[in-house]
């Protein structure tokens, strides 16, 4: 039986291990790039690893000279930047993962994140004309709040905050709706527009199995920590305040007075298309304390 091969660009992330994973039991092997150090890494015979600053001599380290199949869940706007590596391994179908952030960013009141939002498009734009040009197929996944493992940038930040100061402020009411989805959905999705090859061209949402409020979803974190749900509401203006003043703190500094002002905006997407095409269907938040950061 011929050995499968695949490229994955990103693979030290939260959805590269789960991904990992799921290659691993589907016996491809994995040429896995990063950009961070590959200390600490799963290690497997199935396999590659190669970071970035040493790339030359990964053709040597496996067995093929092609790859034809490719996975980036490293962010899409670095993606061009590997286009001459993917070029190289006669890169013939490309799944790539982009955020919903780019409809929901782009009318920010914080220049970074409408920044955030002009790279995911231009990100998909350089992507569709590169596929083009070379013949490749490919399909775009725009995930919602990704969360697992205490490893997200969402949930998890959530959590670390309850956990220094016993509480969470809230703007208002936030009914706004928000859809979490595990990273091991979004891996399984990834891997399932891999492998239907009679897909190409196309992007999907990917949401979250349970709709519900911001407030609710931050109860559920302080009941995952079983922990009494302390909220209180503040105003803006106080948020306002507050977040220049956690820009001073490392853990705190990408914190904004936008993310507040979402708190009571609906991030809603829909995603039946990928339910039909890709077979997705994502758990609902049922948060535990395994997809909670460590106490380290």
């Amino acid at each position: 039986m011929n050995k499968q091969y695949v490229g994955l660009l990103g693979a030290t992330s939260l959805v590269g291990e789960c991904l990992l994973r799921k290659l691993i039991e589907n016996n491809w092997h994995i040429a896995a790039f990063s950009r961070r150090p590959i200390t600490n890494v799963m290690q497997h015979s199935q396999i590659t690893w190669q970071q970035f600053d040493t790339i030359g001599s990964v053709k040597d380290c496996i067995e093929e000279n092609e790859i034809h199949a490719w996975l980036c869940v490293a962010p899409i706007w670095v993606l061009a930047e590997h286009f001459d590596l993917l070029s190289a391994y006669n890169a013939r179908r490309i799944v790539v993962l982009s955020s919903t952030s780019r409809f929901t960013k782009d009318t920010s009141s914080d220049p970074n994140e409408r920044k955030i939002a002009q790279q995911l498009i231009e990100g998909e734009e350089r992507l569709q004309t590169w596929a083009a040009a070379h013949g490749v197929q490919w399909i775009i996944l725009r995930p919602t709040l990704i969360y697992g493992y205490g490893r997200d940038k969402n949930i998890a930040e959530i959590a670390r905050f309850i956990r220094r100061l016993g509480f969470f402020p809230l703007l208002g009411p936030a009914r706004g709706l928000r859809q979490p989805v595990h990273g091991e959905d979004i891996a399984a999705a990834c891997y399932a527009a891999l492998s239907v090859s009679n897909l190409s061209g196309r992007a999907y949402n990917l949401s979250g199995g349970e709709t519900l409020t911001y407030r609710a979803m931050v109860e559920r974190v302080f009941q995952a920590m079983n922990r009494p749900v302390r909220t209180f509401t503040v105003p803006l203006w106080l948020f306002q305040i507050a977040t220049w003043g956690l820009k001073w703190l490392p853990h705190y500094r990408n914190w904004t007075a936008a993310m507040a002002e979402r708190m009571n905006q609906d991030l809603k997407f829909d995603c039946s298309e990928a339910k039909q095409d890709l077979h997705f269907r994502p758990r609902p938040f049922n948060l535990t304390i395994n997809d909670l950061p460590s106490q380290s």
